[in-house]
């Protein structure tokens, strides 16, 4: 297939994931330490159910505590955060090394670019194996001096981490499934195993197919093939899939995968899975759902957000209006980017890797 940068959407994708990111971002920590009650009797007291706009700010709260920083009318930029920080560092890997990426590249990404204090979970501790571990010489090209692949051996190695790291390879690979998982994986590789890696795969897969159509289910048909017959993840997409459209929806998945920790993949996938069927193209309503159905409220806002963004949905200018394509970074040499800039180097990027996979 002929790939198709649409520079529209690549700028869609962008303003996706950054808006359904700040959407979640002042509820994460409610979610995480109250639950799916604690969210619901948030924003109910706040009169924003259904969700479509940001989350308004109630005073004495533990979101005004942990979260006022992205709440309605507080923000005039995109607030850091570490789902943004790792699709900037997508950006920075595939311009110095494009298709060739390896995990060696990804790891000294990190030592250079990505702060530990930056980090969480699985990516935290692959950090510390390499700080541990590593030649001292290889951030400076040399070989890392062990077994890199000792640096996802860690019990956050199926989580959410990698799963939020790797849309920009489904953007810039339209129509490539098969490349978008394969560069995935091997970011996702540094700190996951099992479906940590299925989940990553699965999801820049389906950010390739969804740039080259408007049918739902066969992007997701598309994107499952990237993904063992036998795997979890699959088993997540297909619950995902089968609770669309119910109104019973959510209390379904928060049954069925109650026992995980609000931050393992398959059941932040299970309900990004869930919004995007379920939404009939209304970036407001995928957005706003999913975040309002708990668990981690910023991954998935940045996860739907970004992929109705590649598919090229409508996004009502309420979402882009306050933080006027100002989008900021905690990362080294990083700290805040025009949208402009970002959109630019992730079409001239897309344009590369065009070339380069017609060479190889």
């Amino acid at each position: 297939m002929s790939l198709s940068v649409d520079p529209s959407r690549i700028r869609a994708a962008w303003i996706g994931r950054i808006s359904g990111c700040l959407l979640g971002k002042p509820i994460e920590v409610l979610s995480f330490e109250e639950g799916l009650a604690g969210v619901r009797e948030y924003l109910r007291g706040a009169d924003a159910l259904p969700l479509r706009d940001y989350i308004p700010l109630r005073k004495g709260t533990l979101v005004e505590s942990r979260g006022r920083e992205c709440c309605r009318g507080v923000f005039d930029r995109a607030e850091p955060d570490d789902d943004i920080n790792y699709t900037f560092l997508a950006l920075l890997m595939l311009e110095r090394h494009g298709v060739d990426l390896s995990v060696a590249d990804v790891a000294r990404t990190w030592l250079n670019r990505l702060p530990a204090g930056a980090t969480w979970t699985a990516e935290r501790s692959a950090y510390q194996v390499l700080l541990n571990e590593m030649d001292p010489e290889f951030v400076n090209g040399h070989d890392a001096g062990f077994n890199l692949e000792h640096c996802s051996d860690n019990e956050f190695n199926e989580w959410i981490g990698a799963q939020i790291r790797v849309d920009l390879y489904g953007w810039v690979c339209p129509g490539q499934p098969e490349l978008a998982a394969r560069l995935a994986r091997t970011d996702a590789s540094l700190s996951h195993r099992g479906e940590g890696l299925n989940c990553a795969a699965f999801i820049a897969a389906l950010g390739a197919a969804l740039a080259v159509t408007e049918d739902v289910d066969d992007a997701l048909d598309k994107a499952c093939e990237q993904v063992p017959s036998e795997s979890r993840t699959l088993e997540a997409v297909s619950f995902g899939r089968s609770v669309a459209g119910r109104s019973d929806a959510v209390r379904l998945l928060h049954e069925r995968y109650g026992d995980l920790s609000p931050v393992h993949s398959l059941n932040n996938l299970a309900l990004v899975v869930w919004a995007i069927k379920s939404a009939d193209g209304d970036f407001s309503r995928a957005i706003g759902d999913v975040v309002a159905a708990g668990w981690d409220t910023d991954c998935n806002g940045a996860t739907v957000g970004g992929l109705y963004g590649i598919a090229g949905a409508e996004i009502p200018e309420h979402w882009s209006a306050p933080w006027q394509g100002r989008v900021a970074f905690s990362m080294a040499g990083a700290s805040e980017i025009p949208l402009n800039e970002l959109v630019e180097r992730t079409v001239a990027v897309a344009n590369s890797l065009e070339q380069e996979h017609h060479v190889h």
